[in-house]
């Protein structure tokens, strides 16, 4: 594991708790990150499957995982991120993630009594995929869900700046185009943009995060096209098909997935919770994990009554 512990923000028991394994799915491997529960919970505890966010590796996860000890949570890399190969066949976009996602989930054995939960990027394929398959998944967990186009209201502008940084990048000579991809400038500028918490330390650990695993992507086009896919659609797209339990964790400070944005969300679906922490952004996953994780556990000890 990279910099478990780092800073104090991680702890030592998580390798503890740390399964690696890796599947071949629809003919490209995919690595898989599980963490037993402790204290020999076993087959008792809840099962969560959890989607990570755009740029993002399984990572960014870890610091809920960490305050979750009794539940079973399985993370795979998303294709072409991480540790995990690009899709074998087929674009980086919702229905490729959403084919990949389903066998994932066939090979795993995994369902109908597992939890899917999504973050940002992740919140869209986990609802597109409930959306498409309503018996697969007892219950939906969206944290910082995108709820509203990114490439409309107050935001337009700028996602549309981003698409071109993406396309350029993409378009240009592989070795410009790949480091202006992965430039530390441009890293450490979408960091600063996110980050709202004033803790210096916590500000340097968010900052490392990213710097280390932000770039982790197998090429240029598959990047795109999971831009493409992300700024395109929202999880919100698909409410009136998500027909089980939904928890939705939103920040009160976040620009990305705005909280008018996800009340609506909210009050669209069919039996759903709002979690709202205040004074963080599209970061909840690393500057608010306690209230995070706190409202993760309630929501599974009421499906488990």
């Amino acid at each position: 594991m990279v910099a478990t512990a780092q800073d104090g923000f991680l702890s030592p028991g998580l390798d503890a708790r740390e399964r690696r394994s890796t599947v071949t799915v629809l003919g490209a491997a995919t690595a898989v990150f599980t963490y037993e529960p402790e204290g020999g919970a076993g087959a008792s505890a809840p099962t969560v499957l959890a989607v990570h966010g755009f740029r993002g590796t399984h990572h960014g996860l870890l610091r809920i995982v960490d305050r979750l000890p009794g539940v079973r949570i399985v993370m795979p890399d998303l294709p072409g991120f991480g540790a995990s190969e690009p899709l074998a066949s087929g674009a980086h976009d919702i229905t490729g993630y959403t084919a990949w996602l389903a066998a994932l989930a066939d090979e795993l054995g995994l369902g109908p009594d597992a939890v899917l939960l999504g973050h940002s990027f992740g919140s869209i394929v986990a609802a597109h995929f409930v959306a498409a398959h309503p018996e697969r998944f007892a219950r939906l967990i969206l944290v910082n869900p995108i709820s509203a186009p990114a490439l409309e209201g107050t935001k337009g502008v700028l996602s549309r700046l981003a698409v071109g940084y993406y396309r350029a990048g993409a378009s240009l000579p592989e070795r410009v185009g790949a480091g202006l991809l992965r430039h530390a400038l441009v890293v450490r500028i979408m960091s600063e943009a996110m980050a709202k918490t004033r803790d210096a330390a916590l500000r340097r650990f968010v900052h490392g995060q990213h710097a280390e695993h932000f770039s982790s992507f197998a090429n240029r086009d598959m990047l795109l096209e999971s831009f493409e896919a992300s700024v395109s659609h929202t999880a919100a797209e698909v409410a009136d098909r998500l027909a089980l339990p939904v928890l939705l964790i939103a920040g009160d400070r976040d620009e990305v997935a705005p909280l008018a944005a996800v009340r609506r969300f909210h009050e669209r679906l069919a039996d759903s919770r709002l979690t709202v922490i205040p004074g963080v952004g599209h970061l909840i996953h690393y500057e608010t994990p306690e209230p995070a994780a706190q409202a993760i556990h309630d929501f599974l000890a009421e499906g488990a009554e």
